[in-house]
């Protein structure tokens, strides 16, 4: 239900399947990152107290980005900073990424429909350094 992409003992992302399921509050992160991701499962009438939060400095290195698969089949490829390929996995309806560290690219193998959040503010292609994917022949899919 919940895939870590490690390399080299660094977190590259982390899939959680459409079919989660916990009661409570259930994050995924650590603090330390500048993207934080959880799950939340509440009975009905259960009180979340109203809040503002404060504001704060945050110095953010990376972009880090979330994609909320609504519906189709996605293969997601993972290369480290250095632009080498790593692994790729399939993320169906549902399904939820958070993208932490290295290289990312996509190969849609049905049709789809995602939400993307990431931090901002957006600074177009100042924000990437594009590469070229490798052929079908060369992908290995982790399970």
């Amino acid at each position: 239900m919940i895939k870590n992409i490690n390399y080299d003992n660094i977190t590259f992302g982390i899939i959680i399947s459409g079919n989660f399921n916990k009661d409570g509050v259930h994050f995924f992160t650590e603090n330390h990152l500048s993207q934080q991701l959880a799950y939340m499962k509440h009975p009905k009438g259960k009180i979340i107290e109203p809040h503002v939060h404060k504001p704060n400095i945050r110095k953010v290195k990376y972009t880090q980005e979330v994609l909320v698969l609504r519906k189709g089949k996605l293969r997601v490829d993972f290369y480290n900073d250095c632009q080498e390929y790593l692994e790729s996995h399939i993320m169906h309806s549902g399904d939820v990424i958070l993208l932490i560290k290295g290289g990312h690219g996509f190969k849609v193998l049905e049709p789809i429909e995602m939400f993307e959040i990431k931090q901002g503010p957006f600074m177009g292609e100042q924000d990437k350094v594009r590469f070229k994917p490798l052929k079908d022949s060369e992908i290995k899919v982790i399970s």
